[in-house]
C-alpha cells in the first residue's frame, strides 16, 4: 500500500491528467481551456502525435493548431479518460492514460497517451507527452479501459 506522500503524488498526477483532458474538450456553451492545458507542461516540453515519422511539436504550436481547428472544422471535441496507470519514483513519474475522443458529436476514436512527469517546486508538470491511436490491431490495454492502477 502506498504511503501518504505517494498517494498525494498519484492524486496530483491524476488531477493533471484530468485537467489535460477537460481542457481539450469543447462544444456548445463550453470553451476549451488552452491556458490550463499549457500550464501543466514544463517550459520546453515536447509533444509527439500519433503520425509517423515522429516529429516533436511545442505546446504552443499544438495549442495554436487545436485553436484553429476549434474555430473551423472541429466544432465539438470531447476527450474522456478511460483508465490511468501511474508509476512514481521520487520526483519523477510516468503515466499512461487510455482515452476516448468524440469529434463533432459523431466520430469516436481511442488512444493511449503517455506522459513523463517531473515534480519541481512541489508541482507535477509534464516534461513530454506522446500518443498513439488504438485500433483492432492495436487495442487499448485492459488496464487503461477498465480502471486505474498505480504502482
Amino acid at each position: 500500500m502506498p504511503d501518504s506522500e505517494s498517494k498525494r503524488d498519484e492524486d496530483a498526477i491524476r488531477a493533471v491528467i484530468a485537467r489535460q483532458f477537460a481542457s481539450l474538450s469543447w462544444g456548445e456553451g463550453r470553451a476549451p481551456g488552452w491556458e490550463n492545458f499549457a500550464g501543466d507542461f514544463l517550459a520546453g516540453a515536447s509533444l509527439f502525435a500519433a503520425a509517423r515519422p515522429a516529429k516533436p511539436i511545442t505546446v504552443g504550436d499544438f495549442v495554436e493548431r487545436m485553436r484553429k481547428l476549434s474555430q473551423t472544422s472541429l466544432r465539438t471535441f470531447d476527450e474522456t479518460v478511460l483508465g490511468v496507470d501511474i508509476h512514481v519514483f521520487g520526483n519523477i513519474a510516468i503515466a499512461a492514460a487510455g482515452a476516448e475522443m468524440t469529434e463533432n458529436g459523431g466520430e469516436t476514436s481511442r488512444s493511449v497517451e503517455m506522459m513523463l512527469l517531473v515534480k519541481s517546486e512541489g508541482q507535477w508538470k509534464i516534461a513530454a507527452q506522446a500518443w498513439d491511436k488504438a485500433s483492432e490491431a492495436n487495442p487499448l490495454p485492459d488496464t487503461l479501459v477498465l480502471g486505474a492502477t498505480s504502482r
